[in-house]
């Protein structure tokens, strides 16, 4: 028998709904789940990283990486480009290890088509309100651009019908002990 193939778990939903701090809670509590690092046109906010929260690029770059078809997926979200580095994630995949996506609807659209066995899981916020709250309370966002947010959650809470599980972030412990206990699950079903 041959070693295992890891799995690819992806995580996606309307934009605050909080799948970047559930997908880092998620992440520091199990050692065999990797992050694949998006990389992205917008700028770098305050506190962010390069290489952790996103490898930041221009837009003549991420070009020239998507005609050179390095991205599992990508797509134009808030007037920036965002894309799934396909490289790291076939390689972790091959070694056996869990690979956890956090992006976009769109996103999860695209892998989904060309890698069907991903398990998607909808992030979905207990109402638009919250959301609302959510989006002034992280003040990244102008009125307008959380006005915008919200007018495209609407569309996108209409998808999460497409997906392998839908978990709602009311309380970020219990999200998370759900979305730990369907990885766990996934793993169950995958070598049985």
């Amino acid at each position: 028998m041959g070693k295992r193939k890891g799995l690819l778990f992806v995580i996606s939903g309307p934009s605050g709904c909080g799948k970047t701090t559930l997908g880092e809670k998620i992440l520091s509590g199990d050692k065999n789940l990797v992050r694949s690092v998006s990389v992205t046109t917008r700028p770098r906010r305050k506190g962010e990283k390069e290489g952790r929260e996103y490898f930041f690029v221009s837009e003549k770059e991420f070009t020239r990486l998507r005609e050179e078809d390095s991205f599992l997926e990508w797509a134009k979200i808030f007037g920036y480009f965002y894309g799934t580095p396909k490289e790291f994630v076939l390689k972790n995949i091959n070694q056996g290890k869990d690979v956890i996506l956090i992006i976009d609807v769109q996103g999860a659209r695209q892998v989904r088509k060309k890698f069907p066995q991903a398990i998607s899981i909808f992030l979905t916020p207990p109402s638009l309100k919250t959301l609302q709250e959510r989006l002034k309370k992280r003040r990244l966002d102008g009125p307008g651009e959380i006005e915008k947010r919200l007018q495209q959650a609407e569309k996108e809470l209409r998808s999460q019908r497409e997906y392998d599980y839908i978990v709602m972030n009311k309380d970020l412990d219990k999200a998370t002990e759900l979305l730990s206990a369907i990885i766990s699950l996934e793993r169950i079903k995958f070598r049985r």
